[in-house]
Parts: C-alpha cells; sequence; structure tokens
C-alpha cells in the first residue's frame, strides 16, 4: 500500500495492547538524512474550555504494528490519566 504523508493525518490509531484509541496524526518526524520516516505525533487533546492541551503522543517507528486503510495501531502503553478526586 503507497500512502501519502497528507493522508496519515485521517489516520486513527489505537493501540493494540488494549484498544485505547489515541486519536489522530498530526504530525511525523522525518529524518532527512536517510528519508526514512522516524515518528507519527498524535497531538494531545484539549482541556477544559481549552485551558491548554494534554501532552502529545510520541510514537517511534518500530513501535508501529500496521497502517491500515482508516486505522494505524501501534505497540504503546497509553499515557495513564490521574483521576482527581472530588472533595465535598
Amino acid at each position: 500500500m503507497i500512502c501519502r504523508i497528507q493522508e496519515f493525518r485521517y489516520k486513527d490509531v489505537v493501540c493494540v495492547e488494549d484498544g485505547t484509541r489515541l486519536g489522530y496524526v498530526g504530525d511525523v518526524e522525518l529524518d532527512t538524512r536517510s528519508a526514512q520516516l522516524k515518528s507519527i505525533i498524535i497531538y494531545g487533546k484539549f482541556r477544559w474550555l481549552f485551558f491548554g492541551r494534554e501532552e502529545d503522543i510520541v510514537v517511534p517507528w518500530e513501535e508501529i504494528r500496521i497502517i491500515g486503510e482508516d486505522t494505524i495501531l501501534v505497540n504503546i502503553t497509553p499515557p495513564v490519566k490521574a483521576k482527581r478526586k472530588r472533595s465535598r
């Protein structure tokens, strides 16, 4: 399958370990000397009322398992979000 870099932006990234949807590809990192794709970057989600953003997720090329028509399966552990306890 031949894929353009622009088409990566419309592919959903899913973790194969637990099926967690990580988001869409926001950017890619290329090594211009070797002309190789080094990693894909999934931009962090916006926080409540657009007060900042979560950390970006960088997936190295070695951790990409399958690139399908609509989905990219990766073998990384998704970041754990700490749940805040509500005080009364």
